[in-house]
């Protein structure tokens, strides 16, 4: 934890803010280890505090290393006396992880102090993850692939979306998932093309295809894969869309290295995809980065032209999804290495008839 410290207390002086606040309960974790609810980390270029309510200070004493711990009782009005305290004249704050009436609150409570949303720099504080973190979150791909196999053994003609959906979320907790990265998707028929539609009480039919998109947690890190199968045996119009988003993704992983930008990469999957005709029936973003967040930096889409490094952890995922008929979608998760990259997720990503 020290190293991260002193790694994000060396940027506050580029930064030009004296002290940071921080909220957000990933970035919280990440810097402390603390893993409860209610917590924040305050940072000057000297010290480390960690800030909590009587609720965790037994738990904050077990899992909260190379910081000093200070409760409070009421959150916004401690913290705000607290930051008085250490006498910093510029405090900077994570914009994502403060409320506009939060930020409200400690402007009137600390008259005289500058507020500034710290900058963008913050968001990729989590990109490069050490081989500690690699290896949860290869434990959290293995849970995700023991959730395909039971996906597997339960897709058929008349069950339901959601009754798939659980048995998956089962499957895994019994395995030692300590929970989901997101609300499991399963998605068949007209129904798989939609992004994000979540099990519903639709039950699978013969010649569908079926969007399962599933992550689980393991100590706090996530992983995230989707496979599209098909019940029964698939028709050409099927077959020719999903080895189009397969090609796609394919070439996408083969261009991941450091040194690339994400555009580049996300261009690679999106052309392959226009050319196959298909272009406007792609619109989100080739990928994400994953870690104590299921969706956080890098972003791998046409707007992001930071260059990819060693040690960064995202998904892959193009998709083709058309209104009224269906859609699929390929996923896999990628930690980059000194001159590629290694597929963190298992399921074989080949056309599948169940």
């Amino acid at each position: 934890m020290e190293v991260r410290l002193h790694s994000l207390q060396k940027r506050l002086s580029a930064w030009k803010i004296d002290a940071l606040l921080i909220t957000t309960l990933e970035n919280t974790r990440y810097l402390s280890g603390f893993t409860g609810s209610s917590g924040a980390v305050l940072l000057t270029r000297n010290s480390a505090f960690f800030l909590t309510d009587s609720r965790y200070a037994t738990q904050a004493k077990y899992e909260v290393h190379g910081l000093k711990i200070r409760v409070y009782k009421r959150q916004i009005e401690d913290i705000a006396s607290f930051i008085k305290g250490i006498k910093a004249k510029c405090i900077g704050f994570e914009a994502k992880g403060i409320t506009y009436e939060t930020y409200h609150k400690l402007k009137k409570i600390l008259p005289g102090k500058r507020l500034i949303p710290a900058p963008e720099d913050i968001n990729a504080i989590r990109c490069n993850k050490d081989k500690d973190e690699i290896s949860k979150i290869k434990k959290a791909a293995y849970l995700a692939s023991v959730g395909f196999s039971a996906a597997m053994d339960c897709i058929s003609p008349g069950i339901s979306e959601s009754e798939v959906a659980l048995r998956i979320e089962m499957a895994m907790k019994r395995k030692g998932a300590e929970g989901l990265s997101f609300d499991i998707i399963v998605a068949s028929g007209v129904r798989a093309a939609l992004p994000h539609g979540k099990a519903s009480q639709k039950k699978l039919r013969r010649s569908e295809l079926i969007i399962v998109d599933l992550g689980a947690r393991f100590k706090g890190y996530s992983s995230d894969e989707t496979c599209t199968f098909i019940v029964g045996q698939p028709d050409k119009k099927q077959k020719n869309i999903y080895h189009a988003v397969k090609d796609a993704h394919d070439l996408a992983i083969e261009a991941v290295r450091p040194g690339v930008k994400a555009s580049y990469i996300d261009s690679v999957a999106r052309s392959f995809i226009k050319a196959a005709g298909y272009g406007k029936y792609f619109g989100h973003g080739t990928g994400h980065g994953v870690g104590l967040a299921v969706h956080e930096w890098p972003n791998i889409s046409p707007y992001n032209n930071a260059t990819i490094e060693e040690g960064m952890v995202f998904t892959i995922e193009p998709g083709i999804y058309i209104p009224g008929w269906g859609g699929v979608r390929i996923e896999d998760m990628v930690l980059v290495t000194r001159d590629g990259c290694e597929v963190l997720t298992r399921m074989s990503k080949e056309m599948t008839a169940l």
